[in-house]
């Protein structure tokens, strides 16, 4: 199976459950009350996001709706040149993310493309989020693990092993 495949199927599995849950969210919270989940930690909580994340640039909505459009296109172009499986589930996480608050701000009110972002994640009383802010952190957390295995990888195919090192020493000696 081609890696791009497991970006495509995170991403796909990512736009549904964040489209679902929205609808779900819209239709049965409120933006007054707060349902406590974990305390007050995590709750319920329904809120219409015209920015980006913190509500950074409310007032510049087709502007992000357009870096966010392009920015979906580059994250599709690099889950199709995907090599391995971690950059493509880290790659379908952070597209599916993408995904699901792009079509937020093309469809929803107040008009296409000025549309605001279903939040409802209520953490503490620092912000709101969704489920695709979610993804966008999982697929961040998963592209950066793979990099730094990656880098560390490559050091230790780079680098003698001890073994190796002592082998070589070995028979520099027996030569002399």
């Amino acid at each position: 199976m081609p890696k791009y495949a497991f970006a495509f199927a995170v991403a796909g599995a990512t736009v549904i459950i964040d489209q679902v849950s929205k609808a779900v969210a819209l239709a049965q919270l409120s933006t007054t009350e707060r349902i406590p989940l974990l305390g007050d930690l995590l709750g319920l909580q329904l809120a219409f996001n015209p920015g980006a994340i913190l509500s950074f640039g409310s007032g510049a909505t087709p502007l992000l709706t357009a870096i966010g459009v392009v920015v979906t296109v580059v994250l599709f172009v690099s889950a199709v040149r995907s090599r391995t499986t971690w950059w493509a589930v880290g790659i379908g996480f952070v597209l599916g993310g993408a995904i699901g608050n792009v079509l937020d701000r093309l469809f929803a009110p107040p008009a296409f493309g000025r549309g605001y972002v279903t939040d409802f994640l209520a953490y503490s009383d620092l912000f709101i989020g969704n489920l695709a802010d979610v993804a966008l952190g999982v697929g961040a957390i998963v592209l950066a693990i793979g990099l730094v295995r990656r880098r560390h990888g490559a050091e230790e195919n780079a680098a003698p092993t001890p073994s190796l090192a002592s082998e070589e020493m070995s028979e520099r000696m027996e030569k002399s």
